[in-house]
C-alpha cells in the first residue's frame, strides 16, 4: 500500500520556488483551435465515454487521424490539424510523436490520454487582453483609420485605438494565476479522465498509476524549469524512487487530488506573494507594462527575460533591433506592441509569439515548435518553423519556410504569404538544431479555421460563430523581393549557409531571373551611354528621385529610418 502523504502547508511550499507547481504555458497559448467539434460544453461527461470509443479504436493506446477523425466527427485534415498541434505542445521530446520525422506523425499517433487531456482544455477562455495605463501614450506610436473596419473586429489593434484602450497581453503572472485557477477547478474531471476502477470496486475507487500520472505532465511542472528530463512522477511522493523494474502501486485519485490542490493553492499564495513585494518594489520588466513615454521619438526600448525561461522584445518603437543565439536566454521569445521597427532575432527557438506590432520588419530565426502571430498591422513576419498560426491581423505579410500548413484563425484582412526569402550565415545550422526540413515548405497551403475564437472572452454577434477566417493571398512574383538581414558586426561569418536554403517556386525564380537580367542591361546600357559630364549628373539625379519615390510608396524607407538611427 500506498504511504499517506504528509500534509503540505501552503507556506512551507510557497518559499522554495523549485517546489512551486505551475501551469504549462504552451498548451493554453499554442494549443487552442476555434474547431467548434472539439469544444464540449460538459467536458466530462463528454469526454469519458469518448476516450473509451479512442481506446477501442487503439493499438498500444495510440490513435491516428482516421481514429480520431472518426471518434469526434471532424475531417481527416482537422484531424491531422489536432496531431501537429499536439506535437508542438506535449512536454517530452522522446514522446513518439513529438520524436516523429516529417509525414511520421499519423502513423505514430497520439497516446490517447492525451488526447483527451487536449480536448478537455479545449473549454478553456483565455484573460481578457488589458488596457494599458497610459493610453493616450500608447495610441501615438498607431497609424490612422483603417479602411477595413469590420463588425467582428473588437480586438483589432485600430479600433482599440480609436476607443482609447489599447490592450496588451495580460501580464504572465495574470496569465498564470488564471491558468492555475482552471486547472483547480477542473481537477477533479481532468483526474477521472486519467484514473481508471479497480476491479469490482465500481467508479467510487478510481486509482492512478505511474504511466497515467505521468500524463498530467502535459498540464503542469514543478519548479521554473519543468523537469529537465526528469518524469514529472518523480516530483510527487507517490512515486518518487519507484523501482523501475518493479511496477509501482497505484495511488486512490483522490489522494492525488489533494495533494495537487494543496500545491496549487500554494502556488497561487505564493504568486500573491511575488506580485505583492513587486508593487513595494521596483518594478519587473516581464510582468508590467512598458513605460512608453514620449513614444514618437527615438526608441521605447524593454528587453527582459522571465524566470520561467522566456525572453520578452517589448515597445520598440522607431528603431532597428538584432539578437543572437548567444543574446537570447531560454528558447521562446514573444515581440510585444513594437512599432515602425526592424526586429531580428537569429536564434534556434522553441517558441516564438508576435503582438500587437504595427509598421514593422520582424525576422525570426529557426522556431522548432509553433509560432503565433497575433494583432498585427502592416507588419512583414520572415520566419521558418514547423508551425505557425496568424490570428486577427491586417495587411501583413508573411514569408515563410514552413512544414505544415499555416493556421489562419480569427478576424483578418488582406494578408499575403510568400516563400522564405533571406538568409544569416547559421541558418542552416539552427533549422537543423530545432528540426526544421527545407525540403518542405508547405507556405501556399494556409487552412482557415473560424473567424470566431470561442476561447477569448468575448461576446460575439450572434449568426457568425461558424463563419470561416479570410484567409490569405499569395504574393505575386513579380512583386517578390529578397530580404538582406544586415551585417552590423562586419568581420568574417561563422556560419555555413550562403544562401536561402529553401528552394523558390519556379514562377518565383524565374522573376528573379529576369529582374537580375533587367538589372544587368540597365547597367550595360548606362555604362555605354555617351553622355556629357552633364548629363550623366542628371540622370543619376533622375534616378535617385524616382528610387526616393519607390521608397517612400514601397514602404521601404523606414528601414533606412531604422539604419540610420543606429
Amino acid at each position: 500500500m500506498t504511504e499517506p502523504t504528509e500534509p503540505c502547508t501552503s507556506s512551507s511550499l510557497a518559499r522554495d520556488s523549485s517546489t512551486v507547481i505551475h501551469p504549462r504555458r504552451e498548451p493554453f497559448e499554442h494549443g487552442l483551435l476555434p474547431i467548434p467539434r472539439l469544444i464540449f460544453s460538459d467536458p466530462a461527461q463528454t469526454l469519458i465515454p469518448l476516450k473509451r470509443k479512442l481506446l477501442e479504436l487503439s493499438s498500444n493506446h495510440r490513435v491516428g487521424s482516421a481514429a480520431i477523425s472518426e471518434a469526434l466527427q471532424i475531417s481527416v485534415e482537422h484531424a491531422r490539424l489536432v496531431l501537429d498541434t499536439l506535437a508542438s505542445i506535449l512536454p517530452s521530446d522522446s514522446e513518439p510523436l513529438v520524436a516523429a520525422k516529417l509525414g511520421e506523425a499519423d502513423s505514430v499517433g497520439v497516446d490517447v490520454h492525451d488526447l483527451v487531456l487536449f480536448l478537455y482544455i479545449q473549454s478553456y477562455k483565455r484573460l481578457l487582453p488589458r488596457t494599458h495605463k497610459d493610453s493616450a501614450a500608447v495610441a501615438d506610436v498607431w497609424p490612422s483609420t483603417s479602411a477595413f473596419d469590420g463588425y467582428l473586429s473588437a480586438l483589432s489593434p485600430l479600433q482599440l485605438v480609436r476607443s482609447n484602450s489599447r490592450r496588451f497581453l495580460p501580464s504572465q503572472t495574470d496569465e498564470e494565476a488564471h491558468q492555475l485557477s482552471y486547472l483547480q477547478k477542473h481537477l477533479a474531471n481532468i483526474l477521472s479522465l486519467l484514473a481508471e476502477p479497480v476491479d469490482g470496486e465500481g467508479e467510487e475507487s478510481l486509482v492512478l498509476t505511474m504511466d497515467s500520472f505521468e500524463h498530467l505532465g502535459f498540464l503542469i511542472q514543478f519548479g521554473d524549469k519543468g523537469s529537465e528530463g526528469n518524469s514529472f512522477s518523480q516530483f510527487s511522493p507517490f512515486f518518487a524512487n519507484s523501482d523501475p523494474d518493479m511496477p509501482a502501486v497505484p495511488v486512490p485519485a483522490a489522494q492525488v487530488h489533494d495533494w495537487l490542490q494543496q500545491n496549487i493553492v500554494a502556488a497561487l499564495e505564493y504568486i500573491s506573494e511575488r506580485t505583492s513585494s513587486k508593487e513595494n518594489g521596483p518594478a519587473s520588466p516581464s510582468d508590467h507594462d512598458v513605460a512608453m513615454t514620449d513614444a514618437s521619438s527615438a526608441s521605447v526600448n524593454k528587453v527582459s527575460t522571465s524566470t520561467r525561461g522566456a525572453s520578452f522584445i517589448e515597445g520598440i518603437s522607431k528603431s532597428s533591433y538584432m539578437k543572437h543565439a548567444p543574446d537570447i536566454k531560454g528558447s521562446n521569445v514573444k515581440v510585444l506592441n513594437c512599432h515602425e521597427s526592424a526586429i531580428y532575432i537569429l536564434a534556434p527557438l522553441r517558441y516564438a509569439t508576435v503582438y500587437g506590432c504595427s509598421d514593422a520588419t520582424i525576422v525570426l530565426g529557426a522556431v522548432g515548435k509553433a509560432v503565433r502571430v497575433e494583432h498585427c498591422e502592416r507588419v512583414h513576419v520572415i520566419v521558418t518553423a514547423k508551425h505557425i498560426c496568424i490570428a486577427n491581423c491586417r495587411e501583413c505579410v508573411f514569408f515563410l519556410g514552413v512544414n505544415q500548413q499555416p493556421l489562419i484563425v480569427g478576424d483578418n484582412h488582406k494578408l499575403q504569404v510568400a516563400p522564405y526569402n533571406t538568409f544569416y550565415s547559421q541558418l542552416e545550422e539552427h533549422m537543423d538544431e530545432v528540426g526544421i526540413v527545407p525540403t518542405v515548405n508547405r507556405w501556399d497551403e494556409p487552412l482557415a479555421l473560424g473567424m470566431v475564437d470561442p476561447h477569448d472572452s468575448l461576446s460575439h454577434p450572434a449568426g457568425v460563430s461558424d463563419v470561416q477566417a479570410e484567409s490569405a493571398m499569395r504574393v505575386d512574383p513579380d512583386q517578390f523581393t529578397y530580404f538582406v538581414i544586415p551585417n552590423w558586426f562586419g568581420g568574417e561569418s561563422t556560419g555555413a549557409t550562403k544562401g536561402n536554403p529553401f528552394t523558390l517556386p519556379d514562377a518565383y525564380k524565374a522573376s528573379q531571373n529576369k529582374n537580375q537580367k533587367n538589372l544587368e542591361e540597365i547597367r550595360q546600357l548606362l555604362r555605354e551611354a555617351p553622355l556629357e559630364e552633364s548629363r550623366k549628373r542628371e540622370l543619376s539625379s533622375a534616378l535617385h528621385v524616382y528610387f526616393r519615390d519607390w521608397l517612400y510608396a514601397s514602404g521601404n524607407i523606414r528601414q533606412l529610418y531604422f539604419l540610420q538611427g543606429d
